[in-house]
């Protein structure tokens, strides 16, 4: 019983649908189009950004951990295992760990540099989409209500109403489905722009404490060069 109106639930929500797209005139799958090709964007940036995230925060302490040690080359081969985007980042730093803070900065800058395009990639494609999908639904609108307008004035007083009733009909129904569209990929757009901006902050973030962490370690180092020197 309870599949049999499962059953007649969706048909009855498939056949409004199909309906609703026909009424609204060829804009209607114009406006379908863009917005299938929005998801797509926001599928193929969703699993991306995923892959490339990282907890910072435990890497860190992972690598903090050899570079005390004075094992950087562990460190080194601990970064290149991760598939993630920050450990290569850091890879770059720990690459020069021998050099000036200087190089490191610039090496590490490079780095970021090089990777940001990846991270925001397409999601300004993402904003576009809405835009016309909502600019698509003004269009379908008015092309709706002056080809019923049209077809008032030249038909015959009894099919007047039902002519302008299909036509107001088509001008909603397109205005309808572009503003689905642009308020759905503006909210995609939205959340994986947080996601990129998370994975940027912590490229800083994290880049900034590697920088820090190495300095420290030759200071260190050169301060225990100078004390065994003096007590040679």
């Amino acid at each position: 019983m309870e599949d049999q109106i499962t059953q007649m639930t969706s048909t009855t929500f498939l056949g409004k649908l199909a309906v609703f797209m026909e009424e609204g005139g060829v804009f209607m799958w114009v406006i379908l189009a863009f917005w299938c090709f929005g998801v797509a964007i926001a599928l193929e940036r969703f699993f991306s950004l995923r892959r490339y995230g990282i907890k910072g925060k435990p890497l860190m302490d992972e690598i903090k951990k050899y570079v005390i040690n004075n094992d950087v080359a562990q460190a080194i081969a601990f970064c290149s295992n991760a598939k993630s985007i920050l450990p290569n980042v850091l890879k770059s730093g720990l690459m020069r760990a021998n050099q000036s803070k200087e190089q490191i900065s610039d090496a590490v800058e490079v780095k970021i540099l090089e990777t940001m395009p990846k991270v925001e990639k397409r999601l300004p494609s993402l904003i576009l989409m809405a835009n016309v999908s909502t600019l698509l639904g003004l269009l379908g609108t008015i092309y709706g209500l002056t080809q019923s307008f049209a077809a008032v004035a030249a038909s015959d007083p009894a099919s007047k109403a039902k002519l302008l009733a299909l036509g107001i009909s088509k001008a909603m129904n397109t205005t309808a489905l572009g503003l689905i569209s642009a308020i759905s990929l503006m909210l995609i757009h939205s959340l994986l722009s947080g996601k990129a901006e998370k994975i940027l902050s912590d490229m800083n973030e994290y880049s900034i404490k590697l920088i820090d962490l190495l300095g420290t370690r030759k200071g260190v180092s050169s301060r225990g060069g100078v004390s065994s020197r003096e007590a040679a």
